[in-house]
């Protein structure tokens, strides 16, 4: 399934590099020149504060440091932006990874699990002000509609996770993983039947989750400044508020197309629509998209390799 979708997803880039002029398109995204790293720059922001509200959901006496953290957040994101895992692949390998920290396979589990929850939650807020400042504009009713829709595809997961959540729902999820969890030595025997333990003990610390979502949420709304500096460094000057209707939406669609890796070919056709409401061409629009993705390629490429000497360290501690 996920390789039909990634092979759909290349034939429509492709599509849609052939059909607007793949040469526009690639003097569009030179002409970006020195904003490429200031995006790059941006995104390694984000990820540093992604990581530090993920160690925020967990207590802080069992809670390793800031900078692992942001290390394993940085693999996650590689693996969810370049391989084909339906875009939660990496926190799976995240939750692993930060059990070979000190903490127990359950409790890593079940942080990485609130962690989700809360920047999903925060990423519908951030796609809500984004419609609202969307209507503001002269957008067409369908691009309007389009955006809604996007909106009551992500609520879901939200509800859904809660129902779970009351209903036990976590622990059949566990029962499901532990071959997995021990073939990995993730989750040792003794372990089984903790996750939802820690689940509930973590989303009782109100407070924490509530700093958790304000730097997640603070988060969505630096990542606009990623479609500003490509926007105003191609000659396109934008304001804030247009960069934050494109990424917030841009991110949106991405999301509801989970089944295709990195979104991608929907991410640029997503930019067309959206970009069309500001009056930038198509050419441009999906220049901004293939910058964002450069800037996923500069740093995931370093964080796959990063992925695989943190599995040889877990390795030569297993040998040991």
């Amino acid at each position: 399934m996920l390789l039909f979708a990634g092979a759909a997803g290349v034939a429509l880039l492709v599509a849609l590099l052939l059909w607007y002029g793949i040469q526009d398109i690639a003097t569009a995204v030179a002409s970006a020149g020195w904003g490429l790293a200031l995006v790059v720059i941006a995104r390694i922001v984000q990820m540093i504060a992604a990581g530090i509200a993920w160690q925020m959901v967990l207590p802080s006496e069992k809670s390793p440091s800031a900078w692992i953290f942001s290390l394993l957040r940085w693999i996650r994101e590689s693996i969810n932006n370049l391989l084909p895992v339906a875009q939660i692949g990496g926190d799976f390998v995240g939750a692993r990874l930060l059990a070979s920290f000190g903490l127990s396979g359950s409790l890593a589990g079940a942080s990485v699990l609130v962690d989700m929850l809360v920047q999903v939650s925060t990423q519908l807020l951030f796609t809500a002000v984004g419609i609202a400042v969307l209507a503001n504009f002269d957008a067409s009713s369908n691009v309007l509609q389009t955006a809604i829709t996007g909106l009551f595809i992500l609520t879901p997961g939200i509800f859904g996770f809660f129902l779970m959540q009351q209903f036990g729902g976590f622990g059949w999820i566990e029962r499901q993983l532990l071959p997995i969890a021990r073939r990995w030595n993730w989750l040792p025997a003794a372990q089984v039947g903790e996750l939802d333990v820690c689940l509930q003990a973590i989303l009782k610390t109100r407070g924490k989750l509530a700093a958790a979502a304000f730097i997640h949420l603070a988060t969505w709304f630096f990542g606009a400044s990623e479609i500003w500096i490509a926007l105003n460094f191609m000659g396109h000057p934008a304001t804030y508020s247009e960069a934050l209707v494109i990424e917030s939406l841009g991110q949106a669609i991405r999301a509801a197309a989970f089944v295709v890796p990195a979104g991608i070919g929907v991410q640029e056709g997503g930019y067309i629509a959206l970009c069309s409401v500001f009056g930038l061409t198509p050419p441009v629009a999906i220049a901004v998209s293939l910058v964002k993705r450069v800037a996923e390629l500069i740093l995931g490429l370093p964080g796959l390799l990063a992925w695989h000497f943190m599995e040889r360290r877990l390795v030569l501690q297993r040998s040991r």
